[in-house]
């Protein structure tokens, strides 16, 4: 699909067989968004690509162009509209302050609609899913004041919570997430405690 960033990497490994193609197309869709927007050059341009990703999420999976591999598992998720709000998270960082509610909230939004995909009640996910974009987010920051402000934001946020087994990749994500925010919001794998 498309090459993960470790975290991903390893938090798939401890899911179980049967919701791993279903949690890597979700992983895949967010790393594509994400390098939409880090190679952004022209905010206009990344707007224009993310208005597709939003376009063709909403539009029914048998319209949809063949051959990208995102897209393609992408095809088997019963309401893959439920995760345009995705793209909305992503394309709050084209702004000019950083919005990290904006951006956490949709973000957390599509593991609550992975849990649905998956058939499970998980109150928890969206919030988990927040922790782990936060500390994602905070970890490729370069801004003091912008990485302070996602700290800030995740400190009031709950700490993650038990989920369901098929979510164990989230809980993973938001474990090392919520080691890095309390560490002032370093790398998410930063050594063998991590």
């Amino acid at each position: 699909l498309v090459e993960l960033p470790p975290p991903q990497r390893l938090a798939l490994s401890y899911g179980p067989l049967r919701a791993r193609a279903t949690t890597l197309a979700l992983f895949a869709l967010d790393a594509r968004l994400g390098t939409l927007v880090r190679r952004r050059g022209e905010p206009v341009l990344a707007q224009m690509r993310l208005a597709w990703w939003r376009d063709t999420l909403a539009a029914d999976p048998a319209s949809w162009p063949a051959g990208d591999a995102v897209l393609d598992s992408l095809r088997e998720w019963r309401e893959p509209a439920g995760l345009v709000p995705l793209v909305d998270g992503w394309e709050s960082l084209l702004g000019d302050s950083l919005d990290a509610q904006a951006f956490a909230q949709p973000r957390g939004a599509a593991f609550a609609r992975l849990a649905g995909e998956l058939g499970l009640e998980a109150p928890g996910a969206a919030a988990c899913g927040q922790v782990w974009a936060l500390g994602d987010l905070a970890a490729n920051l370069s801004d003091a004041a912008e990485r302070a402000a996602a700290v800030k934001y995740a400190a009031a946020l709950p700490s993650p919570t038990a989920l369901p087994r098929a979510l164990r990749p989230l809980t993973v994500l938001a474990k090392l997430a919520r080691r890095s925010l309390s560490r002032g919001g370093g790398p998410l794998l930063d050594g063998p405690g991590a």
